[in-house]
């Protein structure tokens, strides 16, 4: 079966981990390529988000108040040649970062299995489940999804191929 890892990650200032030159979620992307072997499609916004913390979860704030579906500097247009789905995100207020939603709407679901993780510093899955199977409508979205603390992901290559074998 072909998979492919879709997720958005923030390098920059973090919380609780200071500025870094590779985000979290791209950190557990990652892991899952190299355990599985699968496609990487980074979503990343046409306007990135500012580099400090503070301001990024307010630009944040206002896309989520507004519903808004930031533009991205590609797009991936089809998930037809892959049978699972892996969707990843850290949270922004309380589900993933609007650009996701940007990407994710715009793709056919049916017959796919989705995997989901996270990562957070406290937050857990959040709304993500619940927000991605609304979305991927004709999915199996599997209900063991994965949340890892951001401020531990260089920890957790075990844990997420134990979370991919179960």
């Amino acid at each position: 079966m072909k998979s492919i890892v879709i997720y958005f990650s923030r390098a920059d200032e973090n919380y609780s981990v200071g500025y870094v030159d590779k985000g979290n979620t791209e950190v557990i992307a990652e892991y899952i390529k190299d355990i599985t072997g699968a496609d990487l499609f980074k979503v990343e916004r046409k306007v990135p988000y500012a580099k400090d913390y503070m301001t990024c979860i307010e630009e944040a704030k206002i896309e989520k108040q507004n519903n808004e579906r930031p533009e991205l500097v590609n797009t991936l247009e089809s998930i037809d040649d892959y049978d699972v789905v892996y969707i990843g995100s850290p949270i922004y207020w309380g589900t993933m970062p609007q650009p996701m939603f940007t990407q994710l709407e715009k793709l056919n679901w049916n017959g796919k299995t989705v995997r989901i993780f996270t990562t957070h510093e406290g937050s857990g899955l959040a709304n993500v489940p619940s927000d991605v199977k609304r979305i991927c409508v004709g999915a199996n979205v599997l209900d063991n999804s994965l949340a890892i603390q951001g401020s531990s992901v260089y920890d957790a290559k075990e844990k997420v191929e134990n979370w991919i074998n179960s």
